[in-house]
Parts: C-alpha cells; structure tokens; sequence
C-alpha cells in the first residue's frame, strides 16, 4: 500500500465524513444514518445517503458513492494523493515520508508551474514596450496600479510563439505547454501561442495557484473573450474568478457579476465579496461553491436581454442550494462597471442594500411580459405567477407572494391559493414520476464499471453478495477463502474487488472501504459503495454465503454463447464432454 492502515485509519479519524459532508450540503439525519441531496447531481428530493458506521456515502439516484477519499476526489478534482494531503492538513495530520510518486500529481504540479511562469510573462510584458497596447486598455478601463497588480494582469504580445519561446527557455517541454493549454499545435505539426494580442486575466485557485486564463482581444476579428480549455488542474464548471479574494471578506454575502472587468472594477471600489463565472453560465456545482462562502448572493448580472435570461438561470440554481438569492435593479448603466465609473462606489452600495428579492424579480418579469389590462394577459399572468410562488417552501413566504399578485391582478386571494395547490399536488407528482424515471434509467443504463454484469447477472449478484458479506464479516476471511477463489469470480470487476478486499482484511487490523480508494477510481468506489448500501439490509447467512458459492462453482463459460452464431461441430462435441464430465 502508499500508506499504511494506520495512517489511513487516522485519516479518516480526522476527517468524520459526516463533517466533510455538511461543509458541502445540508444533512438531515435519520437514525444512524443522514440524507441530503446529492452534490453529484441536480435534484429536489433526497437521495444520498452518508454511512456514519462504514464512513461511507452512496447516491441511490446517480450512483456517486465511496469514503471521505472518494469524496474530495469528486467534489474538489482532486487526484487520490493529493485528496490524501488535502484531508491530512484538514486534519492536522503528517503524511508518512514513504509515499508513492503520483503520476498525474506530477503533471499537474509541472502545469502549475508553467502556468506561473506563463502569468509571470504577461504580467512583465504588460509593463514592457511591448505592452503599450494592454497599459492603455486597463488606463481606459480606470485601473490602478495597485489592482493590475493584484490581479496580476498583463498583456499577450501579437506574436505566434512570444509565449513559447520564453517557456522552451525556462526548461518546459511543448508537450507540457499543450497540456496546460498555453500553446497549441496545429494539422501541420506547428506549435503557437494560444493568447496574442489579448489583455489577460489569470485565474487564480483558492491556494494562490494560476490554474487558468482569460483574455481579451484588442483588435481583430477574433471572439472577444477566450478562456483556457479544461485541463489537468482547471475545469470551468468548478471554479469561480476572484474567489480566492471574496473567500476573505467577512461578510456572508457574495455579489455574482458577469465578467473580468465587472468584478475588478467592482472590487477596486471596494467590495471584495464579488466573483464571476469564466466564460460560461453559471453551474450547478459554481452554485454549490458559492453556497458554502456565503448565505446570501446578490446578482449583479447586465440589464440587457442576455443578462436577464441569464439572471432567471442564476436564481434557480442559486435558490437549489438553499442560498437567499437577490438582485440588484441598474438603471441608467448597462452593467456595474458602467454604473460604478458614472456614480461611484457609495451609490453602488446604496444599490446592493436596495436590491430586490428574486421571487419580486421573477414576478416583475411576468408582470412586464403580461398585458393585465386585458382578461388574457391577466390570466396568463396569474398562471405564471402561481408557478413562480409554488417553488418556494415556506408557507409564509407564499401567503405574502400571493398577496402581493392578488393586489397586482386584482382577485381575491383565496381563488389563488386553491391554484396554487392544484399547482403542488401536480408538480409532486411529477416531480416523483421523474425523480422514478431517473432511477429507472440509471439502473436500465450499461453497466460501464461491470460490463461483465450484463451478460452475467446471476453470477454478478452472487459474486455482489460475498463481497457484501466479507466487508461486513471482515473475521470471516478465511471460511470464505476456504470456500471460494478470486480465480472462481466471473465478472472481471467483482474479481478485482473481492482480492483487494481480501488483501486489505488481511494486512490491515481493522477493514474499512477507504483501504480501497488507492486501487479504484471514484466511479468504481461507488459501484463498491453501491453493492455494500444495496445489500446491507439484507439478511445474508452463512447459507446465502454456501449458495452464492455454489452458483459460481457451477459456472461454465461453454455455456454462454450467443445464440444468434451458429454452434461449430467441435463446440458442441466440447459442450456434451464437459456435461459428461458434470455428472
């Protein structure tokens, strides 16, 4: 093993998965056990369950699953060493000198490093000759000295291999330039800059690191905004601009903007709470983030068409996570750049303090979209409204909402709210018709871990069982060891399985899943998971055991085939001796 049991056991110690779980998502706690809704998947009805005796999660809706390990693989894109060292410094734990080299941890550590010497270049060049047409861009846009600085902005000089030149120099190799996305190689083999004559903005992780870039061209017909592709220590999905400064601030709001220039106009002002999406719209998991810095997010989106779609969007994965969502009401500036630069940073934040509510928002929307001085448009109106309120969870919040549509429409309020549970009784429903059909289709759907699974099912639930039996029975080891070999398995996966476990039982003094997280990928640890949480109420004997056994010894592959290839003489003469043989 890279770490001994004890060590591992003294990780997971530290780190209760509990604990780790809650610093992501709402747990409610059943029993011995705690639900919430997965951080893996969008849902509205729980269906996660975190194991408090096994230390183990399991999603019974997308089959995410696995221990604390697992987890922070998931959650943070983290490879298994680095999960390791990140859970050991939660915990406070040093981790044993004896460790393995990790491959991708190298690649992702050398990425760090050319995209530091790559932020390093652009910053210089910025302040260079060469930078003139960058300096005059951010002096246009009002930066000070003190925040390009900050932000460490710079300038991509209009040069196809400025960039690479410099990095060849500083002993990187191209391949390690086009992993990290900086430079890229085209049908003829030629290696370029990817950035040129573009402003940049270095997009900064919550550990100080450049884990990717932006940047805006100046002229050309090039796309105004370009960012980093995904690469080994960047994905877009998860990571927010200028978090690694609002996570600082001590206030329990955080303002969403739409770009760069919003967010660092918006913080020279003073604001540090402020963060953006790179170049996409908002995510779920960009939502979940957000959700564990602050209780309340103030959208700060464009006034135009495009901000407002984008604004709705925002409010409903914002209002998922189960933070308060406002939004600030701009007029007479397209954006809070616009608006800062024309009425400074004290009317900015008379505007925050001022913002509206996103159910208000949304129903300004409607009422706007409507014409309710006409029966049609005071109906279509209605019905979209009581759409909007019957989102909400508290029964006091809808009682004020529809007492605010009914002044708006004027009707009377209790016509509205036998709407509005008409409306619930019917989203219940198919909200649980679907949440089924999810489930339906995930159970329906390859088995990629197992594809062996498949083709043999009873085999596969027979090999599911011991495996199941044995993690739940470590001292029982040797009985079934006794009994049945790795070699007997069918299905390739559960054989992987059922030797590790078997191998973890015997060099560790006490079992758990999380001695298996070094040998397996977080989708094969939820599959492990899955076979522990779907069987662990289930009674499974030491007979269960002998018959499970059983349906494995008995196994032939001669005779599976495919039905549809017709059998050759030879294969048939094979079949009738090993039947012979049987009996």
């Amino acid at each position: 093993m890279a770490f001994s049991d004890d060590f591992i056991y003294q990780l997971r110690l530290g780190n209760p998965i509990e604990d780790l779980f809650s610093s992501y998502v709402s747990l409610k706690r059943r029993g011995t056990t705690y639900t919430c809704l997965c951080p893996f998947h969008s849902e509205k009805t729980p269906s996660c369950t975190v194991y408090v005796d096994t230390q183990s999660f399991y999603c019974f809706g997308c089959g995410a699953g696995g221990d604390v390990i697992t987890f922070v693989e998931r959650i943070e894109n983290l490879s298994y060493i680095e999960s390791v060292k990140y859970l050991a410094q939660r915990a406070g734990i040093d981790i044993p000198d004896n460790s393995i080299n990790d491959k991708s941890a190298h690649i992702k550590a050398r990425t760090l490093e050319i995209n530091r010497e790559t932020a390093n270049f652009y910053y210089k060049t910025l302040l260079s000759g060469a930078g003139a047409p960058g300096r005059a861009y951010f002096k246009s846009r009002c930066l000070s000295a003190a925040t390009i600085k900050k932000y460490g902005l710079g300038y991509a000089p209009d040069n196809w291999n400025a960039l690479h030149d410099h990095l060849i120099k500083s002993g990187f190799t191209e391949d390690e330039m086009i992993e990290a996305c900086v430079c890229r190689k085209n049908s003829n083999g030629r290696i370029y800059d990817v950035f040129r004559n573009r402003v940049m903005f270095p997009i900064i992780d919550l550990r100080g690191n450049v884990i990717a870039f932006g940047g805006r061209i100046l002229s050309g017909d090039s796309a105004k905004y370009i960012n980093s592709s995904d690469t080994p220590v960047f994905k877009k999905s998860r990571n927010l601009f200028s978090l690694n400064f609002a996570k600082n601030s001590d206030s329990k709001r955080l303002i969403l903007a739409e770009g760069y220039m919003d967010v660092i106009t918006i913080n020279q002002a003073g604001f540090e709470n402020v963060v953006a999406t790179l170049g996409t719209s908002l995510t779920s998991e960009q939502a979940r983030i957000m959700s564990q810095y602050a209780s309340e997010i103030v959208i700060a989106y464009d006034s135009d068409k495009a901000g407002v779609a984008a604004t709705q969007r925002a409010i409903n994965l914002l209002t998922a996570v189960g933070v308060s969502v406002k939004i600030i009401n701009m007029s007479g500036a397209k954006d809070p750049d616009e608006y800062i630069k024309k009425f400074g940073s004290t009317k900015f934040r008379l505007l925050l303090e001022q913002s509206g509510d996103a159910v208000n928002f949304q129903l300004d929307k409607c009422k706007a979209e409507a014409d309710i001085s006409t029966e049609a448009g005071k109906v279509d109106y209605l019905r979209r409204a009581i759409g909007i309120i019957a989102e909400l969870t508290d029964p006091i919040a809808r009682d004020v909402y529809i007492s605010r549509v009914s002044r708006d429409a004027d009707i009377n309020t209790n016509v509205l709210h036998i709407q509005l549970e008409s409306t619930l009784k019917k989203r219940s429903l198919i909200q649980k018709k679907k949440e089924w059909k999810t489930i339906e289709t995930s159970l329906n759907m390859p088995d990629t871990v197992n594809p062996d699974s498949v083709k043999y099912p009873k085999q596969n639930k027979a090999e599911e069982y011991i495996i199941s039996y044995l993690m739940k029975n470590p001292d029982k080891l040797e009985h079934i060891t006794s009994v049945i070999s790795t070699d007997e398995f069918v299905t390739a996966f559960n054989k992987k399985v059922f030797s590790e476990v078997c191998k973890a039982i015997k060099e560790s003094t006490v079992f758990s899943v999380s001695l298996l997280s070094e040998f397996f990928d977080s989708s094969q640890m939820g599959k492990i998971c899955g076979i522990e949480a779907k069987n662990r109420d289930k009674t499974i004997t030491e007979q269960t055991i002998l018959d499970c056994v059983d349906v494995l010894k008995n196994f032939n592959a001669g005779f599976v085939y495919n039905n549809e290839v017709e059998l050759s003489d030879d294969d048939l003469l094979k079949i009738q001796q090993q039947l012979k043989n049987k009996k």
